[in-house]
């Protein structure tokens, strides 16, 4: 999350979290506050050179909820910098670190950014290992990176909300609801918002209703059969009052009342008791990952239908959306398969390569890490997607790329002076010989601010590999051997794409002094003044 920082500040609009939940087991995220590679392995694989358990967080130890909000803290701290400011993060958890993990989020994203804590039914049947309760929902946190900006989507999550809208015209289904304010006590009274108070005028024959008074209209105004007077929805002049939206009916009573057509795609605020049983996470979660992986692949993934409404009411059409705990990579699936209902979502996951226990099904199939089984979902995902919807598919990008964190592509300094000999020759070939042109070019992109999945195209110029990244925004050229026939190519390529800015990056020992006089100066009559070499 720390390299992602400089490409992806503020470009992220969902971040999603299912962390490993408090539960008196062994922490698999430590903190580590070193660079040293022997370190980050032994963190990643949770392990010693004995295979002994680096870790373990009982309620015995002193520091039982300190480790475990130590390790989420920085990881909240760093989701909110790549956050949009209307952007949301969500995150679940259960019982036992609730009221802590509120806290660190309102002191990160500020108690006024809550938009609500959601409980979820995802174990209707309950785990059987509580002490007093049998646990049956787990709950979700909603918070706003400025609530200023960000709105929650209004949406329709279930079946059931479905066939309430049993109505339809032209513009599509609906149902009706009364245009008068019936709820929200001394605010709705005429007393209290004065402005909402005027009448309708109806012509039930004709189904017409007016603002102005015509002949044989009836005069309509908002009160209840008691007698009580209330208002109307909205004012008389607001721009959400359209009269062709509101339909007239005598009431057992013969009086006339008045509803508004409320349309499907308006949607409806979402509550904080998600009880459907499409979250069950036993059914929905686990099932559906055996059927596209086989049984005992992961334990306890979420359900593919929660993380769907989730981004139905955080994300809208274009959003990037980033799982910072991807286990199974449920939230990849989700979004894949929104793509399929016209939502041109994006996802990254991130997972560090967590071990498989050798004894479980997951190894003996030969996943050796979390990663691994995440990655390989998704692309059963797409092939899923390509076998059952063909047409469908034809106009939906449904790549992906996998990235492995390791060391830089680039030698170190090392000022020890009896290693001098050997630091001065690492300055000449500095690229690690194991090392391949893509590994540097990512890294550039990465340390450059630039997306990961900008288009990139390839080219021989004069024999040398050049790659062009965002229609012509960078060059790179790490080969040997370059002279000012390379640097020609580049900037007639870089006309081609005409693209607002250029930079162009070498490989430092890729040519002369004189061929790197010579090709600088040919990149500046192209208008190419940004030129860096590595």
């Amino acid at each position: 999350m720390k390299l992602l920082q400089k490409s992806y500040t503020r470009k992220i609009n969902v971040i999603y979290a299912d962390p490993p939940y408090n539960t008196g087991n062994d922490i698999l995220y430590k903190n580590d506050f070193s660079d040293n590679l022997s370190s980050y392995l032994k963190l990643t694989g949770q392990f010693n050179e004995n295979k002994d358990v680096l870790f373990t967080n009982t309620e015995s130890n002193g520091r039982y909820h300190s480790e475990w909000l130590s390790m989420m803290y920085s990881r909240i701290k760093l989701s909110k910098n790549l956050l949009t400011n209307d952007g949301f993060f969500v995150i679940a958890i259960d019982h036992n670190e609730l009221q802590n993990l509120i806290k660190i989020c309102d002191e990160i994203f500020g108690e006024n950014n809550r938009a609500g804590v959601v409980t979820v039914l995802s174990n209707p049947m309950g785990r059987q290992h509580g002490k007093y309760f049998t646990p049956t929902n787990e709950f979700m946190l909603v918070y706003a990176k400025n609530k200023d900006y960000g709105n929650l989507n209004k949406v329709i999550l279930h079946e059931d909300d479905m066939k309430s809208f049993d109505m339809c015209d032209s513009k599509g289904k609906y149902k009706l609801e009364p245009f008068i304010r019936i709820g929200g006590g001394n605010p709705s009274l005429r007393i209290n918002k004065p402005k909402a108070w005027y009448p309708l005028y109806v012509n039930l024959e004709q189904q017409d209703i007016s603002l102005t008074p015509k002949p044989k209209y009836q005069q309509v105004f908002p009160i209840t059969p008691s007698g009580q007077e209330r208002t109307w929805l909205w004012v008389k002049d607001s721009p959400n009052l359209d009269t062709k939206e509101l339909v007239a009916k005598i009431s057992k009573d013969g009086k006339i009342e008045v509803y508004r057509k409320y349309r499907i795609e308006k949607g409806k605020m979402v509550s904080t008791v998600w009880k459907h049983k499409k979250y069950n996470a036993n059914h929905h979660g686990s099932r559906v990952l055996e059927k596209l992986m086989g049984k005992n692949k992961f334990s306890y993934p979420k359900s593919k239908d929660l993380l769907i409404d989730i981004f139905k009411i955080t994300a809208s059409e274009n959003s990037l959306i980033m799982d910072i705990f991807s286990g199974s990579s449920t939230s990849a699936h989700a979004v894949l398969n929104n793509k399929l209902n016209g939502l041109n979502n994006r996802f990254i996951q991130v997972q560090l390569p967590e071990p498989i226990d050798e004894e479980s099904e997951a190894f003996k199939a030969g996943y050796k890490t979390i990663a691994e089984i995440g990655k390989e979902r998704i692309r059963r995902v797409v092939k899923k997607i390509n076998e059952e919807h063909p047409e469908k598919s034809k106009g939906i990008d449904l790549g992906f790329k996998v990235f492995k964190l390791d060391s830089s592509n680039i030698k170190s300094w090392d000022g020890n002076p009896d290693n001098m000999e050997t630091s001065l020759l690492d300055t000449v070939e500095n690229i690690k010989p194991e090392r391949t042109e893509e590994d540097v070019l990512y890294e550039i992109l990465l340390k450059s601010g630039l997306d990961l999945t900008l288009p990139i195209r390839e080219r021989s110029l004069v024999g040398k590999k050049v790659f062009n990244i965002g229609l012509g925004a960078l060059f790179i050229c790490l080969s040997d051997s370059i002279n000012r026939k390379v640097a020609e190519g580049i900037g007639q390529w870089k006309n081609e794409c005409n693209p607002e800015v250029c930079r162009v990056v070498f490989k430092d020992n890729g040519f002369s002094d004189v061929e790197k006089t010579n090709s600088v100066q040919i990149l500046k009559r192209y208008g190419i003044d940004e030129i860096r070499t590595i």
